[in-house]
Protein backbone atom coordinates (compact mmCIF):
# COMPACT_ATOMS: atom_id res chain seq x y z
CA UNK A 1 0.00 0.00 0.00
CA UNK A 2 1.24 3.45 -0.86
CA UNK A 3 0.14 6.56 0.98
CA UNK A 4 0.67 9.99 -0.58
CA UNK A 5 0.24 13.05 1.64
CA UNK A 6 -0.44 11.07 4.82
CA UNK A 7 -3.70 9.47 5.99
CA UNK A 8 -7.33 10.38 5.47
CA UNK A 9 -7.57 9.94 1.72
CA UNK A 10 -9.73 11.81 -0.74
CA UNK A 11 -9.13 9.14 -3.37
CA UNK A 12 -7.92 5.55 -3.14
CA UNK A 13 -6.65 3.95 -6.35
CA UNK A 14 -6.71 0.17 -6.75
CA UNK A 15 -4.46 -1.35 -9.43
CA UNK A 16 -3.47 -4.81 -10.56
CA UNK A 17 -0.01 -3.42 -11.34
CA UNK A 18 2.70 -2.37 -8.91
CA UNK A 19 2.83 1.33 -8.03
CA UNK A 20 5.71 3.47 -9.24
CA UNK A 21 6.04 7.24 -9.13
CA UNK A 22 6.82 7.27 -12.82
CA UNK A 23 5.08 8.72 -15.90
CA UNK A 24 4.90 5.24 -17.48
CA UNK A 25 3.14 3.75 -14.44
CA UNK A 26 -0.62 3.97 -15.02
CA UNK A 27 -1.58 4.26 -11.36
CA UNK A 28 1.48 6.39 -10.59
CA UNK A 29 0.53 8.91 -13.25
CA UNK A 30 -3.08 9.32 -12.08
CA UNK A 31 -1.96 9.55 -8.46
CA UNK A 32 0.55 12.28 -9.30
CA UNK A 33 -2.02 14.28 -11.32
CA UNK A 34 -4.60 14.15 -8.53
CA UNK A 35 -2.02 15.04 -5.91
CA UNK A 36 -0.89 18.03 -7.99
CA UNK A 37 -4.41 19.45 -7.64
CA UNK A 38 -4.40 19.06 -3.87
CA UNK A 39 -6.12 15.70 -3.39
CA UNK A 40 -4.82 13.19 -0.86
CA UNK A 41 -4.27 9.90 -2.65
CA UNK A 42 -3.68 6.35 -1.44
CA UNK A 43 -2.81 3.39 -3.64
CA UNK A 44 -3.64 -0.28 -3.16
CA UNK A 45 -1.31 -2.16 -5.50
CA UNK A 46 -1.75 -5.79 -6.59
CA UNK A 47 -4.35 -6.57 -3.90
CA UNK A 48 -5.00 -10.10 -2.71
CA UNK A 49 -8.55 -10.47 -4.01
CA UNK A 50 -9.20 -13.67 -2.04
CA UNK A 51 -9.68 -11.79 1.23
CA UNK A 52 -10.85 -8.39 2.49
CA UNK A 53 -7.58 -7.41 4.16
CA UNK A 54 -5.87 -5.43 1.40
CA UNK A 55 -9.06 -3.59 0.44
CA UNK A 56 -9.64 -2.46 4.03
CA UNK A 57 -6.11 -1.37 4.91
CA UNK A 58 -6.38 2.26 3.77
CA UNK A 59 -9.92 2.75 4.99
CA UNK A 60 -12.68 4.63 3.22
CA UNK A 61 -11.93 7.49 0.78
CA UNK A 62 -13.76 10.78 1.05
CA UNK A 63 -14.52 10.96 -2.69
CA UNK A 64 -14.09 7.70 -4.59
CA UNK A 65 -12.26 4.48 -5.32
CA UNK A 66 -10.51 4.40 -8.71
CA UNK A 67 -10.07 0.86 -10.06
CA UNK A 68 -7.91 -0.48 -12.89
CA UNK A 69 -6.49 -3.86 -13.86
CA UNK A 70 -3.25 -2.09 -14.84
CA UNK A 71 -1.60 -1.64 -18.21
CA UNK A 72 -2.91 -4.92 -19.66
CA UNK A 73 -6.29 -6.64 -19.84
CA UNK A 74 -6.15 -9.24 -17.07
CA UNK A 75 -7.28 -12.11 -19.32
CA UNK A 76 -4.58 -11.24 -21.85
CA UNK A 77 -2.11 -11.21 -18.98
CA UNK A 78 -3.24 -14.58 -17.63
CA UNK A 79 -3.60 -16.69 -20.79
CA UNK A 80 -1.54 -17.50 -23.86
CA UNK A 81 -3.17 -17.08 -27.30
CA UNK A 82 -4.01 -20.80 -27.11
CA UNK A 83 -5.81 -20.22 -23.78
CA UNK A 84 -3.23 -21.93 -21.63
CA UNK A 85 -2.64 -20.40 -18.20
CA UNK A 86 0.64 -18.52 -18.45
CA UNK A 87 1.92 -19.76 -15.10
CA UNK A 88 1.70 -23.29 -16.55
CA UNK A 89 3.57 -22.43 -19.75
CA UNK A 90 6.61 -24.70 -19.85
CA UNK A 91 8.62 -22.26 -21.97
CA UNK A 92 8.08 -19.04 -19.99
CA UNK A 93 5.99 -19.48 -16.85
CA UNK A 94 4.59 -16.18 -15.67
CA UNK A 95 2.02 -15.10 -13.09
CA UNK A 96 0.42 -11.65 -13.31
CA UNK A 97 -0.87 -11.71 -9.75
CA UNK A 98 -4.28 -10.60 -11.06
CA UNK A 99 -7.59 -12.46 -11.15
CA UNK A 100 -9.35 -12.93 -14.46
CA UNK A 101 -11.47 -9.84 -15.18
CA UNK A 102 -9.70 -8.03 -12.37
CA UNK A 103 -11.78 -4.86 -12.63
CA UNK A 104 -14.99 -6.76 -11.93
CA UNK A 105 -13.43 -8.73 -9.07
CA UNK A 106 -11.92 -5.67 -7.38
CA UNK A 107 -15.09 -3.59 -7.75
CA UNK A 108 -17.43 -6.21 -6.37
CA UNK A 109 -15.18 -6.65 -3.34
CA UNK A 110 -15.18 -2.88 -2.75
CA UNK A 111 -18.93 -2.59 -3.27
CA UNK A 112 -19.51 -5.19 -0.55
CA UNK A 113 -17.08 -3.55 1.89
CA UNK A 114 -17.90 0.11 1.22
CA UNK A 115 -21.55 0.42 0.16
CA UNK A 116 -22.44 3.87 -1.08
CA UNK A 117 -18.86 4.98 -1.89
CA UNK A 118 -18.51 5.92 -5.59
CA UNK A 119 -16.41 3.54 -7.71
CA UNK A 120 -14.70 4.78 -10.87
CA UNK A 121 -13.24 2.26 -13.32
CA UNK A 122 -10.63 3.01 -15.97
CA UNK A 123 -7.62 1.67 -17.81
CA UNK A 124 -7.40 -0.63 -20.78
CA UNK A 125 -9.63 -3.38 -19.41
CA UNK A 126 -12.50 -1.01 -18.67
CA UNK A 127 -11.92 1.19 -21.72
CA UNK A 128 -12.17 -1.61 -24.29
CA UNK A 129 -15.02 -3.40 -22.57
CA UNK A 130 -17.23 -0.33 -22.25
CA UNK A 131 -19.79 -1.67 -24.72
CA UNK A 132 -21.02 -5.19 -25.38
CA UNK A 133 -17.96 -7.05 -26.68
CA UNK A 134 -16.77 -10.44 -27.85
CA UNK A 135 -14.77 -12.14 -25.10
CA UNK A 136 -12.27 -14.60 -26.56
CA UNK A 137 -11.61 -16.23 -23.20
CA UNK A 138 -15.26 -17.23 -22.79
CA UNK A 139 -16.04 -17.38 -26.52
CA UNK A 140 -19.18 -15.31 -26.14
CA UNK A 141 -20.45 -11.75 -26.23
CA UNK A 142 -20.39 -10.13 -22.81
CA UNK A 143 -22.28 -7.03 -21.73
CA UNK A 144 -20.61 -3.75 -20.78
CA UNK A 145 -18.14 -4.02 -17.92
CA UNK A 146 -19.74 -1.05 -16.17
CA UNK A 147 -22.74 -3.28 -15.44
CA UNK A 148 -20.79 -6.32 -14.30
CA UNK A 149 -18.54 -4.20 -12.07
CA UNK A 150 -21.43 -2.13 -10.66
CA UNK A 151 -19.24 0.95 -11.03
CA UNK A 152 -20.72 4.46 -10.94
CA UNK A 153 -18.80 5.72 -13.97
CA UNK A 154 -16.27 4.40 -16.50
CA UNK A 155 -13.31 6.39 -17.81
CA UNK A 156 -12.10 5.44 -21.30
CA UNK A 157 -8.83 6.41 -22.90
CA UNK A 158 -6.22 8.55 -21.13
CA UNK A 159 -7.99 9.61 -17.98
CA UNK A 160 -6.24 12.48 -16.25
CA UNK A 161 -8.79 15.14 -17.21
CA UNK A 162 -11.68 12.80 -16.46
CA UNK A 163 -10.29 11.88 -13.03
CA UNK A 164 -9.87 15.53 -12.09
CA UNK A 165 -13.38 16.44 -13.23
CA UNK A 166 -14.90 13.48 -11.36
CA UNK A 167 -13.04 14.48 -8.19
CA UNK A 168 -14.18 18.10 -8.59
CA UNK A 169 -17.82 17.14 -9.03
CA UNK A 170 -17.89 14.68 -6.13
CA UNK A 171 -16.19 17.26 -3.90
CA UNK A 172 -18.90 19.78 -4.86
CA UNK A 173 -21.76 17.30 -4.60
CA UNK A 174 -22.51 17.43 -8.33
CA UNK A 175 -23.79 14.67 -10.62
CA UNK A 176 -21.44 12.72 -12.87
CA UNK A 177 -23.46 12.92 -16.09
CA UNK A 178 -21.95 14.57 -19.16
CA UNK A 179 -18.23 14.24 -18.40
CA UNK A 180 -16.27 13.92 -21.64
CA UNK A 181 -14.36 10.66 -22.01
CA UNK A 182 -16.63 8.69 -19.69
CA UNK A 183 -19.49 6.23 -19.87
CA UNK A 184 -22.39 5.88 -17.44
CA UNK A 185 -25.58 3.81 -17.09
CA UNK A 186 -28.90 5.59 -17.57
CA UNK A 187 -32.57 4.62 -17.71
CA UNK A 188 -33.15 7.33 -20.31
CA UNK A 189 -31.84 7.86 -23.85
CA UNK A 190 -30.81 11.53 -24.09
CA UNK A 191 -31.29 13.46 -27.32
CA UNK A 192 -28.38 13.72 -29.76
CA UNK A 193 -26.99 10.29 -28.85
CA UNK A 194 -26.46 7.78 -31.66
CA UNK A 195 -28.03 4.49 -30.60
CA UNK A 196 -26.12 1.40 -31.68
CA UNK A 197 -27.49 -2.17 -31.67
CA UNK A 198 -28.32 -3.36 -28.17
CA UNK A 199 -26.48 -5.96 -26.12
CA UNK A 200 -29.31 -8.40 -26.75
CA UNK A 201 -29.08 -7.80 -30.50
CA UNK A 202 -25.31 -8.16 -30.81
CA UNK A 203 -25.42 -11.23 -28.55
CA UNK A 204 -27.82 -13.08 -30.84
CA UNK A 205 -27.16 -11.60 -34.30
CA UNK A 206 -23.69 -11.32 -35.83
CA UNK A 207 -24.88 -8.82 -38.42
CA UNK A 208 -25.93 -6.54 -35.58
CA UNK A 209 -22.52 -7.10 -34.00
CA UNK A 210 -20.92 -5.87 -37.24
CA UNK A 211 -23.28 -2.87 -37.35
CA UNK A 212 -22.25 -1.89 -33.81
CA UNK A 213 -18.56 -2.32 -34.66
CA UNK A 214 -18.85 0.10 -37.57
CA UNK A 215 -20.34 2.78 -35.32
CA UNK A 216 -17.65 2.73 -32.63
CA UNK A 217 -15.61 5.91 -32.29
CA UNK A 218 -14.26 8.04 -29.47
CA UNK A 219 -15.55 11.31 -30.91
CA UNK A 220 -19.23 10.26 -30.85
CA UNK A 221 -21.98 10.35 -28.24
CA UNK A 222 -23.09 6.71 -28.35
CA UNK A 223 -25.78 4.74 -26.54
CA UNK A 224 -26.23 0.99 -26.29
CA UNK A 225 -29.26 -0.53 -24.62
CA UNK A 226 -28.81 -3.34 -22.10
CA UNK A 227 -32.26 -4.66 -21.10
CA UNK A 228 -34.06 -1.57 -19.74
CA UNK A 229 -30.95 0.60 -19.33
CA UNK A 230 -28.55 2.42 -21.62
CA UNK A 231 -24.77 2.57 -21.52
CA UNK A 232 -23.96 6.13 -22.59
CA UNK A 233 -20.58 7.16 -23.98
CA UNK A 234 -19.78 10.87 -23.90
CA UNK A 235 -17.29 12.04 -26.57
CA UNK A 236 -13.61 12.16 -25.67
CA UNK A 237 -12.08 15.31 -24.17
CA UNK A 238 -9.54 17.25 -26.17
CA UNK A 239 -6.07 16.74 -24.77
CA UNK A 240 -3.72 19.47 -25.96
CA UNK A 241 0.00 20.09 -26.11
CA UNK A 242 -0.30 22.35 -23.07
CA UNK A 243 -2.09 19.67 -21.05
CA UNK A 244 0.50 17.00 -21.89
CA UNK A 245 3.31 19.42 -21.07
CA UNK A 246 1.77 19.97 -17.62
CA UNK A 247 1.20 16.25 -16.96
CA UNK A 248 4.69 15.11 -17.92
CA UNK A 249 6.26 18.10 -16.20
CA UNK A 250 5.07 16.94 -12.77
CA UNK A 251 7.83 16.02 -10.29
CA UNK A 252 7.98 12.24 -10.70
CA UNK A 253 10.74 10.64 -8.60
CA UNK A 254 10.98 7.67 -11.03
CA UNK A 255 11.34 5.26 -8.13
CA UNK A 256 10.46 1.78 -9.37
CA UNK A 257 9.82 -1.24 -7.11
CA UNK A 258 11.83 -4.43 -7.53
CA UNK A 259 8.76 -6.39 -8.68
CA UNK A 260 8.29 -4.11 -11.70
CA UNK A 261 11.25 -5.10 -13.94
CA UNK A 262 9.43 -4.20 -17.17
CA UNK A 263 9.27 -0.57 -16.07
CA UNK A 264 12.86 -0.58 -14.83
CA UNK A 265 13.97 -1.05 -18.45
CA UNK A 266 12.33 2.27 -19.26
CA UNK A 267 13.22 4.16 -16.12
CA UNK A 268 14.67 7.07 -18.08
CA UNK A 269 12.24 6.99 -20.99
CA UNK A 270 10.56 10.20 -22.14
CA UNK A 271 7.06 10.30 -23.67
CA UNK A 272 6.87 12.63 -26.68
CA UNK A 273 3.25 12.26 -27.78
CA UNK A 274 0.01 10.32 -27.51
CA UNK A 275 -2.19 8.61 -30.07
CA UNK A 276 -1.51 6.69 -33.26
CA UNK A 277 -2.75 7.38 -36.78
CA UNK A 278 -2.13 3.83 -37.96
CA UNK A 279 -5.55 2.32 -37.15
CA UNK A 280 -4.17 -1.24 -37.31
CA UNK A 281 -7.16 -3.58 -37.23
CA UNK A 282 -5.84 -5.71 -34.36
CA UNK A 283 -4.74 -2.78 -32.20
CA UNK A 284 -6.65 -1.16 -29.35
CA UNK A 285 -5.13 2.31 -29.75
CA UNK A 286 -7.85 3.88 -31.89
CA UNK A 287 -10.64 3.20 -29.39
CA UNK A 288 -8.46 3.84 -26.35
CA UNK A 289 -5.86 6.55 -26.71
CA UNK A 290 -7.24 7.79 -30.02
CA UNK A 291 -6.35 7.97 -33.71
CA UNK A 292 -5.01 11.53 -33.63
CA UNK A 293 -1.55 12.64 -32.55
CA UNK A 294 -1.13 15.10 -29.69
CA UNK A 295 2.54 16.05 -29.31
CA UNK A 296 4.27 17.68 -26.41
CA UNK A 297 6.24 20.83 -27.11
CA UNK A 298 9.95 20.47 -27.81
CA UNK A 299 10.79 22.72 -24.87
CA UNK A 300 8.79 20.57 -22.45
CA UNK A 301 10.51 17.40 -23.63
CA UNK A 302 13.98 18.95 -23.49
CA UNK A 303 13.27 20.36 -20.04
CA UNK A 304 12.36 16.86 -18.84
CA UNK A 305 15.59 15.45 -20.25
CA UNK A 306 17.62 18.15 -18.51
CA UNK A 307 15.82 17.28 -15.29
CA UNK A 308 16.73 13.60 -15.76
CA UNK A 309 20.42 14.46 -16.06
CA UNK A 310 20.25 15.60 -12.43
CA UNK A 311 18.69 12.33 -11.23
CA UNK A 312 21.11 10.45 -8.94
CA UNK A 313 20.69 7.21 -10.89
CA UNK A 314 21.06 8.69 -14.37
CA UNK A 315 24.09 7.36 -16.28
CA UNK A 316 23.74 9.47 -19.41
CA UNK A 317 21.32 7.31 -21.40
CA UNK A 318 17.74 8.15 -22.34
CA UNK A 319 16.19 4.68 -22.54
CA UNK A 320 13.56 5.68 -25.08
CA UNK A 321 12.32 8.88 -26.67
CA UNK A 322 8.99 8.15 -28.26
CA UNK A 323 5.36 7.17 -28.00
CA UNK A 324 3.06 4.44 -29.34
CA UNK A 325 4.92 4.84 -32.64
CA UNK A 326 8.11 6.83 -32.19
CA UNK A 327 8.15 8.61 -35.55
CA UNK A 328 4.62 10.00 -35.35
CA UNK A 329 5.81 12.84 -33.13
CA UNK A 330 4.88 16.17 -34.67
CA UNK A 331 2.21 14.72 -36.98
CA UNK A 332 -0.57 16.54 -35.14
CA UNK A 333 -3.51 17.47 -37.30
CA UNK A 334 -7.04 18.28 -36.20
CA UNK A 335 -8.43 19.69 -39.43
CA UNK A 336 -10.41 16.51 -39.99
CA UNK A 337 -11.98 14.47 -37.20
CA UNK A 338 -13.02 11.44 -39.23
CA UNK A 339 -10.53 10.90 -42.05
CA UNK A 340 -7.67 8.39 -42.12
CA UNK A 341 -4.54 10.46 -41.58
CA UNK A 342 -2.12 8.08 -43.29
CA UNK A 343 -3.92 8.56 -46.60
CA UNK A 344 -4.28 12.34 -46.22
CA UNK A 345 -2.23 14.54 -48.56
CA UNK A 346 -2.00 17.19 -45.85
CA UNK A 347 -0.10 14.91 -43.46
CA UNK A 348 3.41 16.25 -42.90
CA UNK A 349 5.66 13.23 -43.45
CA UNK A 350 8.91 15.20 -43.41
CA UNK A 351 9.72 14.33 -39.77
CA UNK A 352 11.16 17.86 -39.46
CA UNK A 353 9.97 18.45 -35.90
CA UNK A 354 11.20 15.05 -34.78
CA UNK A 355 14.61 15.40 -36.41
CA UNK A 356 15.07 18.76 -34.72
CA UNK A 357 14.01 17.30 -31.36
CA UNK A 358 16.42 14.37 -31.63
CA UNK A 359 19.32 16.64 -32.55
CA UNK A 360 18.66 19.04 -29.70
CA UNK A 361 18.16 16.20 -27.21
CA UNK A 362 21.48 14.52 -27.94
CA UNK A 363 23.31 17.82 -27.50
CA UNK A 364 22.14 18.32 -23.90
CA UNK A 365 25.00 18.33 -21.41
CA UNK A 366 25.12 15.06 -19.47
CA UNK A 367 23.40 13.02 -22.19
CA UNK A 368 25.57 10.36 -23.78
CA UNK A 369 22.93 8.68 -25.94
CA UNK A 370 19.25 9.12 -26.74
CA UNK A 371 17.79 5.77 -27.76
CA UNK A 372 14.64 5.23 -29.79
CA UNK A 373 13.23 1.88 -28.67
CA UNK A 374 9.48 2.47 -29.09
CA UNK A 375 9.47 1.12 -32.62
CA UNK A 376 8.81 3.11 -35.76
CA UNK A 377 6.39 3.01 -38.67
CA UNK A 378 8.78 2.12 -41.47
CA UNK A 379 6.50 3.21 -44.33
CA UNK A 380 6.37 6.72 -42.87
CA UNK A 381 10.12 6.73 -42.26
CA UNK A 382 10.76 5.98 -45.93
CA UNK A 383 9.41 9.46 -46.73
CA UNK A 384 12.32 10.98 -44.80
CA UNK A 385 15.75 9.45 -45.46
CA UNK A 386 17.15 12.26 -43.33
CA UNK A 387 15.23 10.90 -40.35
CA UNK A 388 16.44 7.35 -41.01
CA UNK A 389 20.01 8.66 -41.20
CA UNK A 390 19.59 10.45 -37.85
CA UNK A 391 18.30 7.22 -36.31
CA UNK A 392 21.00 5.00 -37.80
CA UNK A 393 23.85 7.31 -36.80
CA UNK A 394 22.82 8.30 -33.30
CA UNK A 395 19.76 6.61 -31.80
CA UNK A 396 19.87 2.84 -32.32
CA UNK A 397 21.10 0.46 -29.63
CA UNK A 398 22.02 -2.26 -32.11
CA UNK A 399 18.42 -3.06 -33.04
CA UNK A 400 15.62 -0.88 -34.40
CA UNK A 401 12.06 -2.14 -33.93
CA UNK A 402 9.63 -2.28 -36.82
CA UNK A 403 6.36 -4.20 -37.13
CA UNK A 404 5.59 -5.35 -40.68
CA UNK A 405 3.28 -8.00 -39.10
CA UNK A 406 3.02 -9.94 -42.38
CA UNK A 407 4.09 -9.95 -46.03
CA UNK A 408 0.91 -11.16 -47.76
CA UNK A 409 -0.92 -8.24 -49.43
CA UNK A 410 -4.26 -9.85 -48.59
CA UNK A 411 -3.48 -10.21 -44.90
CA UNK A 412 -1.86 -6.78 -44.71
CA UNK A 413 -5.01 -5.24 -46.17
CA UNK A 414 -7.16 -6.91 -43.52
CA UNK A 415 -4.72 -5.74 -40.84
CA UNK A 416 -4.91 -2.21 -42.31
CA UNK A 417 -1.12 -2.31 -42.52
CA UNK A 418 1.09 -0.78 -45.18
CA UNK A 419 1.81 -2.83 -48.28
CA UNK A 420 5.06 -0.94 -48.86
CA UNK A 421 7.67 -3.73 -49.05
CA UNK A 422 9.61 -3.93 -45.82
CA UNK A 423 12.65 -4.90 -47.88
CA UNK A 424 12.77 -1.34 -49.23
CA UNK A 425 13.23 0.05 -45.73
CA UNK A 426 15.65 -2.69 -44.77
CA UNK A 427 17.98 -1.78 -47.60
CA UNK A 428 17.86 1.94 -46.73
CA UNK A 429 18.53 1.31 -43.04
CA UNK A 430 21.47 -1.02 -43.70
CA UNK A 431 22.94 1.44 -46.21
CA UNK A 432 22.71 4.36 -43.77
CA UNK A 433 24.07 2.23 -40.91
CA UNK A 434 27.29 1.80 -42.90
CA UNK A 435 29.80 -0.33 -41.04
CA UNK A 436 27.85 -0.28 -37.81
CA UNK A 437 26.60 -3.69 -36.72
CA UNK A 438 22.94 -2.69 -36.56
CA UNK A 439 19.91 -4.73 -37.42
CA UNK A 440 16.15 -4.42 -37.60
CA UNK A 441 14.02 -6.15 -34.98
CA UNK A 442 10.93 -7.44 -36.75
CA UNK A 443 7.53 -8.29 -35.33
CA UNK A 444 5.24 -10.67 -37.19
CA UNK A 445 1.87 -12.26 -36.53
CA UNK A 446 0.41 -15.65 -37.42
CA UNK A 447 -3.21 -16.86 -37.44
CA UNK A 448 -4.71 -13.42 -38.04
CA UNK A 449 -8.06 -13.52 -39.91
CA UNK A 450 -7.36 -14.03 -43.61
CA UNK A 451 -4.30 -16.22 -43.02
CA UNK A 452 -4.49 -19.62 -44.69
CA UNK A 453 -1.63 -22.06 -45.07
CA UNK A 454 -0.67 -20.25 -48.27
CA UNK A 455 -0.15 -16.88 -46.52
CA UNK A 456 1.61 -18.58 -43.62
CA UNK A 457 4.08 -20.11 -46.07
CA UNK A 458 4.71 -16.69 -47.62
CA UNK A 459 5.60 -15.29 -44.20
CA UNK A 460 7.75 -18.28 -43.32
CA UNK A 461 9.66 -17.98 -46.59
CA UNK A 462 10.40 -14.31 -45.95
CA UNK A 463 11.62 -14.96 -42.40
CA UNK A 464 13.81 -17.75 -43.73
CA UNK A 465 15.23 -15.36 -46.35
CA UNK A 466 16.11 -12.82 -43.66
CA UNK A 467 17.88 -15.45 -41.60
CA UNK A 468 19.79 -16.74 -44.59
CA UNK A 469 21.04 -13.20 -45.27
CA UNK A 470 22.57 -13.01 -41.81
CA UNK A 471 19.90 -10.82 -40.25
CA UNK A 472 18.82 -11.28 -36.65
CA UNK A 473 15.26 -10.68 -37.63
CA UNK A 474 12.73 -11.97 -35.18
CA UNK A 475 12.08 -10.72 -31.67
CA UNK A 476 9.14 -13.07 -31.57
CA UNK A 477 6.14 -14.03 -33.64
CA UNK A 478 2.81 -13.48 -31.96
CA UNK A 479 -0.19 -15.71 -32.46
CA UNK A 480 -3.16 -13.41 -32.98
CA UNK A 481 -5.30 -12.94 -29.87
CA UNK A 482 -8.76 -11.36 -30.33
CA UNK A 483 -9.03 -8.50 -27.83
CA UNK A 484 -12.27 -6.58 -27.16
CA UNK A 485 -13.70 -4.05 -29.64
CA UNK A 486 -11.05 -4.27 -32.38
CA UNK A 487 -11.85 -4.71 -36.06
CA UNK A 488 -9.79 -7.93 -36.20
CA UNK A 489 -11.77 -9.36 -33.30
CA UNK A 490 -14.98 -8.60 -35.17
CA UNK A 491 -13.56 -10.55 -38.15
CA UNK A 492 -12.63 -13.44 -35.87
CA UNK A 493 -16.07 -13.62 -34.26
CA UNK A 494 -18.26 -13.05 -37.32
CA UNK A 495 -16.10 -14.32 -40.18
CA UNK A 496 -16.64 -11.03 -42.02
CA UNK A 497 -14.68 -7.81 -42.46
CA UNK A 498 -16.86 -5.10 -40.88
CA UNK A 499 -15.50 -2.52 -43.34
CA UNK A 500 -16.60 -4.41 -46.45
CA UNK A 501 -19.00 -7.12 -45.18
CA UNK A 502 -16.98 -9.60 -47.24
CA UNK A 503 -16.35 -13.09 -45.83
CA UNK A 504 -12.92 -13.60 -44.24
CA UNK A 505 -11.23 -16.93 -43.65
CA UNK A 506 -10.52 -17.38 -39.92
CA UNK A 507 -8.06 -19.95 -38.50
CA UNK A 508 -9.99 -20.85 -35.35
CA UNK A 509 -8.76 -24.18 -34.10
CA UNK A 510 -5.72 -24.50 -31.87
CA UNK A 511 -4.46 -27.18 -34.23
CA UNK A 512 -4.42 -24.79 -37.20
CA UNK A 513 -2.83 -21.98 -35.20
CA UNK A 514 -0.10 -24.31 -33.99
CA UNK A 515 0.37 -25.61 -37.53
CA UNK A 516 1.06 -22.07 -38.78
CA UNK A 517 3.55 -21.64 -35.97
CA UNK A 518 5.26 -24.94 -36.74
CA UNK A 519 5.46 -24.03 -40.41
CA UNK A 520 7.68 -21.05 -39.63
CA UNK A 521 9.75 -23.09 -37.19
CA UNK A 522 10.33 -25.75 -39.84
CA UNK A 523 11.44 -23.18 -42.40
CA UNK A 524 13.90 -21.67 -39.97
CA UNK A 525 15.27 -25.03 -38.90
CA UNK A 526 16.61 -25.38 -42.44
CA UNK A 527 18.91 -22.42 -41.82
CA UNK A 528 21.87 -23.42 -39.70
CA UNK A 529 21.89 -21.76 -36.30
CA UNK A 530 18.53 -20.08 -36.78
CA UNK A 531 15.94 -20.16 -34.08
CA UNK A 532 12.60 -18.50 -33.49
CA UNK A 533 11.10 -17.58 -30.15
CA UNK A 534 7.33 -17.38 -30.08
CA UNK A 535 6.11 -14.91 -27.55
CA UNK A 536 4.33 -16.56 -24.64
CA UNK A 537 4.71 -14.06 -21.84
CA UNK A 538 2.93 -10.73 -22.49
CA UNK A 539 5.88 -8.45 -23.12
CA UNK A 540 6.35 -4.73 -23.61
CA UNK A 541 4.86 -4.74 -27.09
CA UNK A 542 1.64 -6.39 -25.91
CA UNK A 543 1.41 -3.89 -23.08
CA UNK A 544 1.89 -0.94 -25.43
CA UNK A 545 -0.69 -2.16 -27.90
CA UNK A 546 -3.17 -2.70 -25.10
CA UNK A 547 -2.37 0.41 -23.14
CA UNK A 548 -2.30 2.89 -25.91
CA UNK A 549 1.38 2.78 -26.52
CA UNK A 550 3.00 4.10 -23.40
CA UNK A 551 0.55 3.66 -20.55
CA UNK A 552 -3.08 3.45 -19.62
CA UNK A 553 -5.01 4.84 -16.68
Amino acid sequence: MIALQGKGFDVILVSGDPYADHPLSPVGLIARVLEAKGYKVGVIEKPDWTSDHDFLKLGQPRLFFGVSSGSLDSCLANYTPLLRRREKDEHAPYSSGKPDRAVVVYCNRLRKLFPGIPIIIGGIEASLRRFAHYDYWENRVRRSIILDSRADILVYGPGELQALEIARRLHSGLALEGIQGTAIVSHELPPDFEEIPSYEEVFSDQEKFIEAQRALANYKALAQKHANRYVLQYPRPEYTTEILDWIYGLPFTRQIPADYPELEMGKFSVVTHRGCIGRCSFCSLSLHQGDRIVSRSEESILKEIRRLTRHPDFKGYIDDLGGPTANMYGMDCHRCQRGFCLTCKKLDRSHRRLINLLRRARQIAGVKKVFVRSGIRYDLALDSPEYVRELAEYHVSGLLKIAPEHVSPKVLSLMNKSEVPVEKFRQLFLKLSGKKKQHLKYYFMVAHPGTTTKEAKELAAYIKKLSAQGEKPVEGVQIFTPTPLTRSTCMYYTGKDPETSQPVYVPRTFEEKKAQKRLIQEYLSQVSGSSLRFRTRPGVRARRKQSGGRRAV
